[in-house]
């Protein structure tokens, strides 16, 4: 337990200093620079991706929603957007016939670098990129026996949307997992099959969003 707690606040410490960072940037930028909060939600469809494909890993949907604050340099067009998203996520496998799904419940930091196009008065495009720093806070129904579950992960978001009537954003997400979601237990993995998919499992997931910044 000791060791889990240490390896907690080491992460935690790595990902407030990003953060910090971030804020620092928000502050350092010109006065012309327009900086909105608002609130953020949507739908994702995510899937599991194993090292060796041993186990069949399902599509499954699941939410997201929490506040969200936009910066932007008119100018340039290039601007930040951050959130902190309470996140469930889908999880379903299969081996032998046998299939376990459990839900899995995160708290998600997106730090998005975005650059806007204008498309007249009304409207503008974007693309969007950036980390994600990801704390599981429930969910490991699956994973007593077969996998380890990590408490963090780390992503990465490539996103394309637009904002009409400078409040109201769409928008399209893509999350690549970088780091583990979970390592295979070899020592408990139920049987012979779960134990041949050695190494790390990760998560990627589709996102449809919508915000409305006030």
């Amino acid at each position: 337990m000791h060791t889990v707690n240490n390896y907690f606040y080491r992460n935690m410490k790595k990902y407030f200093s990003t953060l910090a960072v971030a804020a620092a940037l928000v502050f350092a930028v010109p006065a012309q620079a327009q900086l909105q909060f608002g609130l953020k939600a949507g739908l994702n469809v995510s899937k599991m991706k194993l090292d060796k494909d041993v186990v069949d890993a399902n599509n499954r949907t699941g939410f997201f929603v929490g506040p969200m604050a936009e910066f932007t340099l008119p100018i340039v067009g290039l601007g930040m957007d951050a959130a902190l998203l309470y996140d469930q996520k889908g999880v379903e496998m299969e081996a032998e016939g046998v299939k376990v799904n459990d839900k899995l419940h995160y708290i998600d930091l997106p730090i998005n670098l975005k650059y806007s196009v204008g498309l007249g008065s009304l409207a503008s495009a974007f693309l969007a990129t950036g980390p994600q720093f990801s704390f599981n806070v429930g969910g490991k129904k699956i994973f007593k026996e077969q996998y380890e579950l990590k408490t963090s992960e780390f992503s990465w978001n490539i996103g394309v949307g637009a904002k009409l009537v400078k409040h109201l954003q769409v928008a399209y997400n893509y999350n690549i997992g970088l780091g583990a979601t979970a390592d295979v237990n070899e020592g408990t993995a139920a049987s012979a099959l779960w134990k041949a998919a050695t190494g790390k499992l990760k998560n990627n997931t589709h996102q449809i969003s919508v915000a409305y910044m006030f």
